[in-house]
């Protein structure tokens, strides 16, 4: 066995290392001394070729190089993060719209929302319902072309009664077709609070009656 087989790749032998210790500056001199020790221990009768030696720093130079691009995409990563935890933080207290079917309603306020109709419908309705499922009202809405549909409700239950505050369901539907379908509505919550998500999962949003929800699916910002 040649001494140089028994030095072994100066590469190889700095990967090693490198795995067992914290210090990267030290990695590299080890890196340096152990190709130098191989230079110094090959075989003199089959000497190192100029070009695996330069293979062996262009693999080094390598290296390197995707471990400081892996620590500055972790460090950009970790600020842009914080930078948009920071942003997101300017919600709390606010309202946002949401794609949901339940709110949280004051009404002694006009209640506004929208339902998605994906074609023109002769007959569009919005139907609410209180926390227990029971009926309350019925918004008609008549004739609306495809698109965001606006509607309102004033708190108020079909005979006229002012209902209290809470939580409420609001179901939307159209003709078309030939049948009843169900829209997709889209409703005001306010922000509690900013929660950053875990394994990557992102920003979420805790809205008030409504749990958690990724800033991904916000619509629309409000005062």
């Amino acid at each position: 066995m040649s001494s140089v087989d028994g030095v072994g790749s100066a590469l190889d032998q700095y990967q090693i290392k490198q795995e067992n210790t914290q210090n990267k500056d030290l990695g590299k001199n080890e890196f340096l001394n152990l190709l130098v020790a191989q230079l110094n221990n090959q075989n003199p009768l089959e000497p190192q070729g100029n070009g695996e030696f330069i293979a062996q720093l262009a693999q080094f130079s390598t290296v390197e190089g995707v471990e400081k691009l892996n620590t500055s995409m972790e460090s950009l990563l970790s600020g842009y993060q914080s930078s948009q935890a920071l942003q997101a933080s300017s919600l709390v207290g606010r309202k946002v719209i949401v794609p949901s079917e339940k709110a949280v309603v004051d009404t002694s306020e006009t209640f506004k929302a929208s339902a998605v109709l994906p074609v023109s419908s002769s007959n569009v309705y919005v139907n609410v319902y209180d926390s227990s499922g029971a009926s309350v009202n019925r918004i008609n809405l008549g004739q609306q072309s495809a698109g965001s549909v606006s509607f309102m409700w004033d708190g108020k239950d079909a005979s006229g009664n002012l209902m209290p505050p809470g939580t409420y369901r609001f179901e939307a539907q159209a003709t078309y077709e030939g049948e009843t379908k169900g829209l997709y509505t889209l409703l005001p919550a306010n922000v509690d609070s900013v929660t950053l998500g875990q394994n990557g999962s992102g920003l979420m949003l805790n809205l008030a009656g409504l749990g958690s929800v990724p800033l991904s699916q916000v619509q629309m910002i409000g005062q």
